[in-house]
């Protein structure tokens, strides 16, 4: 059926419901061509301002899935994943895939790269020498058949209207709309094949949701949506207050990842991987509860045989396992720039925003989807929310190969950590979960 696509932009815009047709004529007659740029803009602004309900929800996500190819897995296969919401220092998928692959699930992991403050798995994967993340649809099925896991970039031919209507969205100010979100969000998790879903909405200054009660909002339509399509979704709510791990940089979160692997914690980035693999093994039937599930997780770790996986994919992905012990083969910066504190106190606050933009400057992420990054840029920064420090104290490591511009970063990071004399409470890493 044809429709006048300004009429569908005023009904929406004046707050009535677009039917599914309604949807479908719209979007696939603007990846036809036929709707220029600046009404698919228009509709996309209405949708920000005014919201959608679940059901024009459900009919946005099942035009992007159908827009192109989708990865189709045995029943009998737990095919599992995780989507994170973006952080700064947040390497969970590094860990969480060979874990999730070492405990008998199908783990089809699409992610994305890094954009402003917060990094992209692709990026830290890359840093590997030789990592190869972009397949066919073909081959993405073959790696994980193979393997158990695969970690790779999105393909041309899934949901390709996402890919355009995202770009889109990144122009005229809508990316932050729930409903568009969980659209571009759910697309590709069902598209790729993916039964059950654990999103780990990250709240806090280092995250896009500031608050839990938007990002309640959000895992609303998330669950929903999934549930629609026949999957089972569960939010973790996680605190993104603070830089996770010590790592923060494509190459160094790398190395943290592997030392992960092998046994070497740190409390944060231990909690919420735990949490999400958990909850991913609860709703595949492998576990009852989060102390059965955490015991299999640990005996993973423990016995190699996580470590093994992920040694096992660099080399199915071509990139050079000898990492796993040799980080040497990482680039490495020429210049390691200590960060120094200028009071001393306890930490209130740390604005992980302010510090992931700050290491753009260094190229260890990029303002643009274009930028070349530079892998061995990046930092260690060791203190947390309520940890006491002292004057003169070194509390992080800046890598650059810019002395100048590394000094820089160095005082604007120092300048991110917020110090009172009165203690601070310690903040929880999980918020919330919702199923």
């Amino acid at each position: 059926m044809q429709y006048n696509p300004v009429e569908l932009i005023l009904k929406k815009r004046n707050g009535h419901v677009l039917s599914e047709p309604e949807i479908s004529f719209f979007i696939t007659n603007y990846l036809s061509g036929s709707i220029p740029e600046y009404q698919m803009s228009a509709l996309l602004m209405c949708f920000f301002f005014q919201g959608a309900l679940p059901s024009e929800i459900s009919a946005l996500t099942k035009c992007y899935i159908e827009s192109g190819e989708q990865i189709s897995f045995a029943d009998e296969l737990k095919v599992a994943d995780k989507h994170s919401t973006g952080g700064v220092g947040d390497k969970i998928s590094l860990m969480l895939a060979p874990i999730a692959a070492a405990l008998g699930l199908t783990v089809p992991m699409i992610s994305g790269r890094g954009l402003g403050h917060t990094g992209g798995t692709l990026d830290k994967l890359e840093a590997i020498p030789g990592f190869n993340t972009q397949y066919s649809i073909e081959d993405i099925e073959r790696l994980v058949l193979k393997h158990g896991y695969a970690m790779v970039g999105q393909s041309e031919h899934l949901v390709p209207a996402d890919k355009r209507i995202y770009a889109l969205r990144d122009v005229t100010g809508t990316v932050e709309s729930p409903a568009l979100i969980t659209a571009s969000i759910m697309s590709k998790k069902i598209a790729e094949g993916a039964k059950y879903l654990v999103i780990d909405l990250k709240i806090g200054s280092g995250a896009f949701m500031p608050n839990i009660r938007r990002a309640k909002e959000l895992a609303e339509h998330l669950i929903e949506t999934g549930n629609s399509f026949g999957q089972k979704v569960s939010v973790v709510f996680s605190n993104m207050n603070s830089p996770l791990g010590a790592a923060v940089g494509n190459a160094l979160e790398t190395i943290e990842a592997i030392e992960y692997l092998k046994g070497n914690y740190f409390p944060d980035t231990y909690e919420i991987t735990t949490t999400l693999i958990t909850q991913m093994l609860k709703m595949a039937g492998f576990a009852k509860d989060r102390q059965e599930a955490e015991k299999m997780i640990n005996s993973v770790v423990d016995d190699g045989s996580a470590l093994a996986k992920f040694a096992e994919i660099i080399e199915a992905q071509d990139g050079d396992p000898r990492v796993i012990e040799d980080y040497s083969l990482f680039d490495t910066a020429k210049y390691q720039i200590p960060i120094i504190a200028k009071t001393s106190g306890y930490i209130h606050e740390i604005d992980a925003r302010a510090i992931g933009y700050a290491l753009v400057q260094i190229k260890a992420g990029r303002m643009q989807t274009g930028d070349k990054l530079d892998y061995s840029s990046g930092a260690i920064l060791n203190p947390k929310i309520s940890d006491k420090i002292e004057a003169g104290e070194q509390i992080g490591t800046v890598h650059a190969n810019d002395e100048a511009k590394g000094r820089e970063v160095a005082e604007l990071i120092r300048d991110a950590y917020k110090v009172a004399s009165v203690e601070k409470e310690q903040e929880p890493m999980i918020y919330e979960i919702m199923e």
